[in-house]
């Protein structure tokens, strides 16, 4: 996807340390993307990587330790309480589990209506009560729902209530944070349709934060990969998928299952565990458990260089930075690199 309109997102050299002294531990260390609008970005990684760190400090739910977070050009960590209290209708989030984000003591009505009247998009309790019915409607459910409870519903319906909850105020950019996680596999694809529809619809600009490859190739139009809070490879989608140029990017594509229990599978070995985020290793980060690192590797931080226009990779190893020939699976690409490294 090429954009060549202004990001109505732009992250720069975020860095969020927690803790203080000389050992914090280092969530997200000098993150930059940006995000155009209508575009979905998709943000993958293992667990400890960062992703929702990012998320939530995009949206200053948390304060930043340092870098820029732009909001149509305006840096929203400068915003006074008031301006940025009036700028939240326009950035919100949908919440990973929908068991625990959703106030049980509170009716449907009283969830939704809550954020209406926050941001005075409701003139009247009849105007109130429309929205209200609209935006369950919305998201699949009925007008009827709003008299009823969270622990009245499924897991798949409460996500939708918390879809709704963050559509009320009309915003034009949602963090959607893991919002699969807490589901059943059976109901994933439910919520999974219910936001590639209202992306479509609504043209929502979407921050999607997810460790499942397979909805993320699905929703998503570019894809940011983290490693222990760093930014290994930046692409398109379908680039990303036909060609990941990083080793921590085969390595993700290769451990993800395939539909077909037949194809061919190249997986690709990693050593160790991730490193503390209080310790992280010098140079690369990934260094301490990549199959190809080097002498070098320890002594250089790799640059975020561009590759072919819009894909980005962070690795000082050249050699195994080389498109595949196009129309090869995931697993001859992972192959076809392992024969360009020996």
């Amino acid at each position: 996807m090429t954009n060549a309109a202004a990001p109505l997102i732009e992250v720069r050299k975020l860095k969020k340390y927690f803790g203080t002294g000389e050992r914090p531990v280092r969530a997200v260390d000098d993150v930059s993307f940006a995000i155009h609008p209508g575009e979905t970005l998709g943000l993958v990684g293992e667990s400890g990587s960062g992703k929702s760190t990012i998320g939530r400090t995009v949206l200053r739910l948390i304060e930043r330790t340092e870098g820029e977070v732009l909001y149509r050009g305006e840096d929203i960590g400068k915003l006074a309480a008031g301006p940025l209290r009036r700028l939240r209708s326009k950035l919100q989030i949908i919440f990973q589990d929908p068991y625990a984000s959703l106030n049980p003591k509170m009716r449907i009505s009283a969830i939704l209506g809550e954020a209406l009247a926050t941001h005075g998009l409701a003139k009247g309790p009849g105007e109130r009560e429309r929205r209200i019915a609209e935006l369950l409607e919305t998201v699949g459910l009925r007008p009827e729902h709003a008299s009823r409870f969270p622990h009245e519903f499924s897991g798949g319906q409460r996500q939708r209530i918390g879809v709704a909850r963050a559509l009320a105020v009309e915003p034009e950019f949602i963090v959607a944070d893991e919002p699969l996680s807490a589901l059943d596999v059976s109901i994933q694809s439910q919520v999974i349709n219910l936001l590639a529809d209202l992306r479509e619809r609504l043209s929502l600009t979407m921050l999607f934060i997810s460790h499942d490859l397979d909805v993320v190739e699905y929703l998503c139009d570019r894809v940011v990969v983290l490693y222990l809070g760093k930014v290994m490879e930046v692409a398109e989608t379908r680039e990303l998928f036909e060609h990941p140029q990083h080793p921590y990017t085969r390595a993700l594509l290769a451990a993800s299952p395939k539909p077909d229990p037949l194809a061919p599978n190249e997986r690709v070995a990693l050593k160790g565990d991730i490193p503390s985020p209080m310790a992280p290793p010098s140079g690369c980060v990934f260094r301490t458990r990549c199959p190809h690192a080097i002498e070098a590797c320890a002594a250089t931080v790799p640059p975020l260089d561009e590759l072919s226009p819009g894909h980005f990779s962070a690795c000082i190893r050249k050699e195994l930075i080389r498109h595949a020939p196009p129309g090869r699976s995931h697993a001859e690409t992972l192959a076809h690199s392992a024969e360009v490294i020996e």
